[in-house]
């Protein structure tokens, strides 16, 4: 597809996800809202009147009305949904993670090379601003700590933890890195579902770099934040409010404050889900393929399972943590770097 004719897109699903896209999808200049599916046709009305569209039960209705579709439906109808717009020669935004199981992945990414459309998983978080603008700061990262906690949503009870909320920083830590997996070690508890509602994970890759992940849905509080030490730097990234800061050393031994450089870049204040978005249909447009493409997806889902069976070995009384693998120099540099100001590290 070429030029500037408007581009028609369905979104199914229309719960919480679904209908933000429907929201922001309807707003863009280039786009044309050709529907709203959901099952539950109430919910599908709501969400449409909404975005100034129409509603449809059968999500096969809206294939003839779209070029584009964007698949919002709970993680285990990823796969059916996906790969019927994929028959059907549309284009598809799969919301993360892109199917339940790496085969299912698998399928849904060679259908789109066949059907030669643009499959793009929807990790939202690579289009962050402040992760956008961490990428040009970050250069083989040693040690990374990630934290994602948040309250309970019965709506994602389905799946765990590390499938609903963590695969977002799995997919971010496989991007930063750009090494193979080594090892990972993993422990978590269930208490509001049947499935992990906590878990902390170490990845180790081979290219000496460690990260700690933690992941929670039984928080009151909100918290989304990534920080990377690399061998002269510190970087502080909120996921929530799109800001970031660097912690640059100056010279080879910091002795007080004058020694750390703190730089707080201007962020664009776009909402990710837009930018990801128009991502989308650049790709569609120009027949590029997606930064997070269906290869990516796969690999991120790979990683969450290998993460989820690791989960299911182990029972998480009784087991220590592992000592901290911060290198000596990260340690010093956040000692001097919490002295600058309130909570800088948090």
């Amino acid at each position: 597809m070429s030029g500037k004719s408007k581009i028609r897109v369905a979104v199914i699903g229309a719960g919480r996800i679904g209908t933000h896209h429907a929201r922001i999808l309807s707003k863009l200049p280039d786009v044309e809202l050709a529907a709203v599916c959901d099952t539950n046709l109430w919910r599908a009305q709501l969400a449409a009147w909404k975005s100034n569209t129409m509603a449809v039960r059968d999500y096969r209705d809206a294939f003839g009305r779209a070029d584009a579709v964007v698949v919002a439906v709970p993680t285990p109808h990823h796969f059916e949904v996906g790969m019927a717009a994929l028959q059907a020669g549309r284009h598809c935004l799969i919301e993360k993670p892109l199917a339940s199981s790496v085969e299912e992945a698998r399928q849904l990414l060679a259908k789109s090379s066949e059907a030669k459309v643009v499959l793009q998983v929807g990790h939202v978080e690579r289009f962050n601003p402040a992760v956008l603008e961490a990428i040009k700061h970050i250069r083989n990262p040693r040690f990374i700590t990630v934290e994602r906690l948040g309250p309970y949503d019965p709506r994602v009870g389905h799946i765990g933890v590390v499938m609903d909320l963590m695969i977002h920083d799995l997919d971010i830590l496989l991007t930063l890195v750009g090494s193979e997996v080594e090892s990972l070690e993993a422990i978590g508890a269930h208490l509001l579902s049947d499935h992990e509602d906590i878990a902390n994970v170490r990845v180790r890759f081979k290219n000496g770099c460690v990260a700690d992940l933690t992941a929670s849905r039984i928080s009151l509080q909100k918290c989304r934040k990534l920080r990377v030490f690399q061998k002269e730097s510190y970087i502080s990234l909120d996921y929530a409010n799109s800001s970031l800061k660097i912690y640059r050393r100056k010279v080879p031994v910091i002795k007080s404050l004058k020694d750390v450089e703190i730089l707080a870049p201007k962020l664009d204040k776009t909402e990710p889900l837009r930018n990801e978005h128009l991502h989308w249909l650049e790709c569609i447009r120009h027949n590029r393929k997606p930064w997070p493409s269906g290869e990516r997806g796969v690999e991120a889902l790979k990683l969450a399972l290998q993460v989820s069976e690791e989960l299911e070995r182990y029972q998480a009384s009784g087991l220590e943590r592992p000592r901290s693998l911060i290198p000596e120099w990260a340690q010093d540099l956040g000692r001097i770097v919490k002295t600058v100001g309130k909570d800088i590290l948090g």
